[in-house]
């Protein structure tokens, strides 16, 4: 595939992207430092803690940099945590975000943690519905005219594109259906 895909590792559930990732044969490496991310093409942002992950990325001057590599095309790919960190504005809540997708999330839409759930998702042009696993799920709220909704769950927005940028509310690395991950790689 001669595309590296970078995971940021400092936080959350990085391992299991790396493992499909594996499973579908694409080159990926964690990403902890500015150093690391010069190294890949394309970057996913895993669940993880929102607050968190933003403060480390602000210490560290990955978010810039991110910023920046987006700006020059980058593609990348926020899923749950990802998406609220990829968010322009999180609903309630004054929060450091990278503000690369034109959109304001709703954090916890679902309850928190003991309300998880499994279910399936509509994604635009796919015939069979992706199984969603929504774990302390944020949703998109307000979207701008450059946003696509492409994914919905119940009504209700759980996937947007915005150019070479996108947005999950939901975890594909932890079902066995890898074709988010690939369409990801092959773009």
């Amino acid at each position: 595939m001669g595309r590296v895909v970078g995971v940021l590792a400092v936080q959350g559930d990085y391992a299991k992207h790396m493992e499909v990732l594996g499973r579908i044969g694409a080159p990926a490496q964690e990403v902890r430092t500015v150093e690391d991310l010069d190294q890949v093409d394309r970057l996913i942002i895993p669940g993880g803690e929102s607050t968190t992950v933003g403060l480390l990325l602000q210490r560290f001057g990955l978010g810039e940099e991110i910023v920046r590599r987006a700006g020059s095309g980058m593609p990348v790919w926020g899923t749950c945590m990802g998406l609220i960190l990829l968010a322009r504005e999180v609903e309630g809540r004054d929060q450091w975000t990278l503000g690369l997708l034109d959109v304001k999330v709703r954090r916890n839409a679902f309850g928190s943690q003991v309300n998880s759930f499994e279910d399936s998702v509509e994604i635009d042009g796919w015939e069979e519905p992706a199984l969603g696993v929504f774990i302390r799920a944020p949703v998109v709220v307000d979207h701008g005219p450059e946003v696509e909704a492409f994914a919905q769950y119940q009504g209700q927005i759980v996937g947007v594109r915005q150019g070479t940028i996108i947005g999950t509310s939901f975890h594909p690395e932890l079902t066995s259906d890898t074709r988010i991950h690939q369409e990801f790689v092959s773009k």
